[in-house]
């Protein structure tokens, strides 16, 4: 069964930075584009950033352009969100996901109904002094 673990979340001071980790179990990520997603407490959840099955295409939430890198190394099975110059509003807990549709060299931040599969339990980032 597809499933993604995120990891590296934690407690950081503004302008700080962090290193998100979504590793697959049980399938290779070869074949899939991957979304991060986040959710703060009481909004919904919204797209982050995307990098599509071979690297070549990276998209990103306006909020966080320039200050996010996103990240795909096939061979240890395992996408990164680097998070520079954070900022108290990038806290959230934050989720990885498969698009269901293979081999697409393209990507998408938004959040459509279905479109995603094998979402992970999160990891929380705080940015606070």
């Amino acid at each position: 069964q597809l499933q993604l673990v995120e990891s590296g979340g934690g407690l950081v001071q503004p302008g700080g930075s962090l290193r998100l980790s979504c590793a697959a179990s049980g399938f290779s990520l070869d074949n899939y584009s991957i979304t991060w997603f986040r959710q703060a407490p009481g909004k919904e959840r919204e797209g982050v950033s995307c990098i599509s099955y071979r690297g070549r295409t990276t998209n990103y939430a306006d909020s966080v352009k320039g200050r996010f890198t996103i990240s795909k190394d096939n061979a240890k099975n395992t996408v990164y969100l680097q998070m520079n110059s954070l900022k108290p509003e990038d806290t959230a807990v934050y989720y990885c996901a498969a698009d269901r549709r293979l081999i697409l060299d393209i990507c998408t931040v938004a959040l459509i109904e279905g479109l995603y599969r094998g979402w992970g339990p999160g990891t929380q980032v705080i940015v606070s002094s």
